[in-house]
């Protein structure tokens, strides 16, 4: 496989590895936004980690984590474990989707957030130690390459909101991208009736 620079673009454009670290980062960021927010204003930052959350976890689950299972030593059993942490956190935000739709300010906001924070943060560092240093040496600089842009290819077609009752990855490859459609008509939507 050949290497090919992507210009004009960030760096992590051409290296998975560095583009998931990247949305950590803004995971993170956008994490504290939301704890640092009121009112409506929480409820926009809410729904901006939201749809981080689910284009980062799409890209993982079509592209890293198949990738990841077949070719980093203990695959299968990392991978595993990154699932089940994901599948707690989408159940978490469909909970708290609910919550701050209807009460940004409630107290049960506040502590299911915190665990949703505690919950996202363990699994990020998770993948930062047993999962993404080992892709670029089970892959080297092109397969990394390569990730990048399919990564970006899934990202595409991730849904907007948690949809936490598709439960296996089966399910959400094969319902994500009506999923995805769905939410974006329904975006689309409520943005008009709001007028803009």
């Amino acid at each position: 496989m050949t290497e090919h620079a992507t210009v004009g673009q960030a760096p992590e454009s051409n290296d998975v590895v560095l583009m998931l670290e990247r949305q950590h980062q803004e995971i993170r960021r956008q994490m504290d936004e939301v704890l640092a927010a009121e009112g409506k204003e929480r409820q926009k930052a809410f729904h901006r980690l939201v749809r981080q959350l689910m284009v980062h976890e799409t890209a993982e689950a079509e592209v890293v984590h198949p990738f990841a299972r077949r070719t980093i030593e203990g695959g299968q059993e990392v991978v595993s474990a990154r699932l089940a942490e994901e599948r707690e956190t989408e159940q978490l935000l469909g909970e708290l989707h609910d919550i701050v739709s209807r009460a940004p300010e409630a107290a049960e906001f506040s502590d299911k957030f915190g665990t949703l924070r505690d919950a996202v943060a363990a699994h990020m560092e998770s993948e930062e130690r047993f999962e993404l240093p080992q892709l670029r040496e089970a892959g080297g600089a092109a397969r990394v390459q390569l990730l990048a842009k399919l990564a970006r290819a899934a990202e595409i077609l991730a849904p907007t909101r948690p949809h936490p009752r598709a439960d296996s990855a089966v399910e959400r490859m094969a319902f994500g991208p009506y999923l995805a459609v769905a939410d974006r008509i329904r975006d689309a939507v409520r943005k008009a009736v709001r007028g803009g």
